[in-house]
This record gives C-alpha cells, sequence and structure tokens, in this order.
C-alpha cells in the first residue's frame, strides 16, 4: 500500500510542491510550501486519529493534507479541482487502488471555501487542518503589505485541539491587537470558519 512516506519521497510531488509555492510567493500570498503542507498532513491525520478512524483513513487522510495545494501550480483560482485532477493522474501511475484515490482526490477538490463542501471524514479534517494554519510563520517577507500578512502576522501562537469525549474541535489563537484588529482576522477567516463549522458537523 502507498503510504505518505512514499508520496514525502517522490519527486514528482516535491517539484509541484516546491513550484506551489515559489508562484505563490510571487503573488505575495502566505507561504504554501513543505511547512505548510507538512502541518497540514500531521493536523488531518491528528483530527482523523482522536476521533477514532481506522489507520487507513488516517494514512489517506495525511496523504490528502500533503498534497492538498499543488493545483496552486497552475493557478491560485479554483486549485482544488485542478490539484485534484494531478494527484489522481500520478497515484493512478503509481498503482494506488482507485477507491483510495477517490477519497484523496474528492477531499482535494472540495477544502476551497468558494466552491468546496466537506462531504467525507478525510475532506472535513483536512479543510480544518487547512484553515488552522494562521500562524506569523507564514509571512515570508518583512513588510506586512496586506492585510492577510498583517494578520497572520499578528497571530503569535495557534493550537488545534480535539476532544472526543465532549466531540469538540477548538482552534486557539494568541493575536497581537497592537499589529492588527480582531476584526481583520474575521474580514479574511469569517467564511474559511463558516466551512470549518460544516466540517466539524459532519
Amino acid at each position: 500500500m502507498i503510504a505518505l512516506k512514499d508520496i514525502q519521497a517522490n519527486p514528482t510531488f516535491q517539484t509541484l510542491i516546491r513550484r506551489t509555492n515559489e508562484y505563490l510567493s510571487i503573488l505575495g500570498y502566505t507561504e504554501h510550501g513543505l511547512r505548510h503542507v507538512t502541518y497540514v498532513s500531521t493536523m488531518t491525520a491528528y483530527v482523523l486519529e482522536t476521533l477514532g478512524y481506522d489507520q487507513r483513513t488516517i494514512e489517506l487522510g495525511s496523504i490528502a493534507g500533503y498534497l492538498h495545494d499543488i493545483g496552486n501550480m497552475h493557478n491560485r483560482k479554483y486549485h482544488g479541482p485542478t490539484g485534484a485532477n494531478i494527484v489522481y493522474v500520478e497515484l493512478r501511475r503509481l498503482g494506488m487502488p482507485l477507491e483510495e484515490i477517490c477519497e484523496i482526490t474528492t477531499s482535494i477538490a472540495n477544502h476551497e471555501e468558494e466552491i468546496g463542501v466537506p462531504v467525507s471524514p478525510i475532506c472535513a479534517a483536512l479543510v480544518i487542518a487547512d484553515k488552522s494554519d494562521a500562524h506569523r510563520t507564514r509571512v515570508g517577507r518583512k513588510s506586512c503589505r496586506d492585510i492577510h500578512d498583517r494578520v497572520n502576522h499578528a497571530i503569535t501562537d495557534s493550537s488545534l485541539v480535539v476532544n472526543s469525549d465532549n466531540c469538540t474541535i477548538t482552534l486557539e489563537l494568541a493575536f497581537d491587537t497592537m499589529e492588527c484588529q480582531i476584526m481583520d482576522y474575521f474580514a479574511i477567516y469569517l467564511t474559511r470558519m463558516e466551512m470549518c463549522q460544516q466540517a466539524a458537523a459532519l
């Protein structure tokens, strides 16, 4: 069976992740490289494991988290479906069972708040993991020129906590209001948090 370690060692995926981050950096977006995808992969697995899903589902979730953003290499708009198509072709080439590919690609295609819907446990965990990665380490430039940079730079600490006993998922943030106002956070993250709420309800 194909595991996350196989995906991480795959030169095609490594190139796609690198080029994604380079492209988005040129456009002024926050970091979308190995740090981000590794975080999302780890947290997707954490959500699924804490909620009691089986090991293969957890592994597929970690793979989806690692590959979720590579569609950005072509264009930011609709990068979810674009990335799902890229991942589908490569995973078929690697010999992954079609049922498992469908779990991964459906999750990738639906992780954007603009057009996505959390339709499966893996997809829901991916959405929550991805949207929870708000932190000053994602700001690559010294000067915070736009609201996304200012908001992320103002977040000095963040943690995602899943409690299986009372079925809650909590995102805890430490926010420096000297850098920007908390309303700025909601200006860019409200729709993402609404999608996370949908995902948590699944």
